[in-house]
């Protein structure tokens, strides 16, 4: 029996998000642990599963996990963006019925901490793919001063990105998350719920794993299958992503695309992929929140697909 480390974010929503797909095929562009991908299976028996993950130990464990449900579940491993349209080109898009994608960094990753996501690391790794060329120590040894003034502003919107990365440059080279935050301290926000290393350890992550640029490529993917009658389901953590989604959601909700400075419509008014199922994101219960609390940030969106050309 294997030792299951945790229970998926937001799991009571998504079961509830998927509960009317009788058949077909829902994908999980982010496996981790399995944890939702067992679920969905367990909870919608006609249907199969399309698993994706980047991480092999996600995939060595994931596999083992979901064995049980033999034929119904398929593994690939890759970015998700990329494997997403692969799927697009091998898969009946009509099949598709539901895609989940539950953003960021997974438990597997933080809680090992010689993956280096934790500032407690002694590791300055960050990779998802332990096989990418790119990892935190790189970005933090080896990026000019303006360009991480860049990922501090973008990626982690620190009001103080400019002395932050000035005093970066001045203290490197750091080996480990842990003195990297700890050199730090001084210039993290505080007064909030989270760590003051969270924004700069986030930042540092986005930019190795470019995860804005994943979401986004994914949703375009998306946008492109025009998938027919199927359910969009993003969890995102912390509102650069969560205002990607919903910007796109909310594009793709539009069924005139004119100009706003248009007198009139010109563009054939049906160009809506289909409706927002819930205006607001959905949120982790405080039963919920209180068993684990890294839900307490997630924000679950969902989109109908119901356009088809």
């Amino acid at each position: 029996m294997q030792d299951i480390p945790h229970i998926p974010v937001l799991y009571r929503e998504v079961l509830s998000a998927f509960e009317d797909i009788k058949e077909g095929i829902i994908i999980d562009c982010t496996m981790g642990y399995g944890g939702h991908s067992s679920l969905l299976l367990e909870a919608n028996p006609n249907i199969r599963l399309i698993a994706i993950d980047q991480d092999q130990t996600a995939i060595d464990f994931s596999t083992k996990r979901l064995a049980k449900f033999q034929e119904r579940v398929q593994i690939k491993k890759g970015r998700f963006s990329v494997v997403m349209q692969e799927i697009l080109q091998e898969v009946d898009p009509s099949q598709i019925k539901g895609v989940l994608a539950d953003i960021g960094v997974s438990s597997l990753q933080l809680d090992h901490k010689e993956r280096g996501f934790s500032y407690e690391s002694d590791t300055l790794d960050m990779r998802m793919d332990k096989d990418a060329p790119l990892n935190a120590a790189d970005v933090v040894n080896t990026y000019s001063q303006e360009a991480l003034e860049h990922i501090l502003l973008e990626y982690g919107e620190l009001r103080n990105y400019k002395k932050i990365a000035a005093k970066i440059v001045n203290l490197r080279p750091f080996t480990s998350a842990k003195s990297l935050a700890e050199a730090l301290k001084s210039e993290m926000p505080r007064g909030k719920k989270i760590h003051p290393a969270t924004l700069l350890m986030q930042a540092i992550r986005i930019e190795v794993n470019d995860e804005l640029g994943e979401l986004k490529n994914l949703l375009a993917a998306l946008e492109k299958a025009q998938l027919e009658n199927a359910k969009i389901a993003i969890i995102s953590f912390h509102s650069l992503e969560d205002r990607i989604v919903k910007k796109t959601f909310v594009q793709w909700s539009k069924s005139c695309i004119c100009p706003a400075e248009a007198m009139r419509c010109s563009c054939g008014n049906n160009h809506a992929l289909g409706k927002i199922i819930s205006r607001k994101p959905l949120m982790a219960q405080a039963d919920e929140i209180q068993e684990n609390i890294r839900s307490r940030s997630a924000k679950l969106r969902l989109f109908q697909m119901e356009h088809y050309e």
